[in-house]
């Protein structure tokens, strides 16, 4: 990454690699990246081509991990609309968590004690042609209650800790408690982390089965913020080269969850 005294440097290279962005959103990706943890590259892929895609990266089904995620909102989505994302997620045969989110965030303007408290981090979520910054606050949870909280035997304040509550207290709206909030979902995931032959590093599948029979397939990869350049214009030549459409239209799973829960 370049900077100068003045702020991130903004190189034909970065604009050759992210050519749906412009200067001014390339110059804000830079400084978010820079009081970022980590970044996760993603690409969602189209219904046509999902059984190629499989195919053309070696994907394994049988070795996917079957994975459960309930949002918390209000019918209407207020908290979503104050910026604020709650879920919880059950995973097979082990612990799962709940996370509250904040979305998006600017690094810069989060208070030190809570950039530095404990679960907390800043991540970078890159699609073709956008991005957004969240920070999250991440703990884990036994499955039982888990189980409990999503069947309404216990109530939502359980899944979090004081610390959780504490950063949902201070951002969502006024009057909005945890055990407010409805349970939107749940929705079902199989989850495949994987190394593709001639891919330096751990691809990420997941394949979201939404109740009205909607699916989305998203691909992603980790890395670190000062990589992500790098790992961007690698990852693209690789997917590109096996068939995955980077320029089709992108769908986010939280958003469409959200949106197919909304009012009902």
């Amino acid at each position: 990454m370049v900077t100068s005294t003045t702020g991130p440097v903004v190189t034909a290279e970065m604009e050759e690699i992210a050519p749906a962005l412009t200067r001014e959103q390339l110059a804000e990706l830079l400084t978010l990246l820079e009081g970022s943890d980590s970044v996760e590259l993603k690409v969602t892929v189209p219904s046509t081509e999902r059984r190629s895609t499989a195919e053309h990266l070696g994907m394994d089904v049988m070795d996917a991990e079957i994975r459960q995620v309930v949002f918390f909102d209000t019918p209407d989505l207020r908290l979503n609309k104050a910026g604020v994302v709650v879920r919880a997620r059950r995973i097979q045969h082990r612990a799962g968590d709940s996370v509250v989110k904040l979305r998006p965030v600017d690094p810069a303007h989060l208070a030190g004690k809570l950039r530095h408290a404990a679960g907390f981090g800043v991540e970078v979520d890159a699609l073709p042609g956008g991005f957004v910054c969240s920070g999250r606050m991440k703990a884990k949870v036994e499955d039982d209650l888990l189980r409990k909280v999503f069947a309404g035997e216990k109530p939502v304040h359980k899944l979090f800790t004081k610390h959780q509550r504490a950063l949902y207290e201070e951002h969502a709206p006024d009057g909005l408690g945890l055990d407010d909030l409805a349970a939107l979902g749940p929705i079902n995931i199989l989850k495949l982390k994987f190394e593709p032959e001639g891919y330096p590093r751990p691809l990420v599948a997941e394949l979201w089965f939404y109740p009205d029979g909607g699916e989305i397939l998203e691909l992603s990869t980790k890395c670190a913020p000062g990589d992500a350049f790098a790992v961007t214009a690698e990852t693209k030549e690789y997917l590109l080269a096996h068939g995955v459409d980077l320029d089709a239209p992108q769908q986010t799973k939280t958003r469409t969850a959200l949106a197919y829960f909304a009012g009902r």
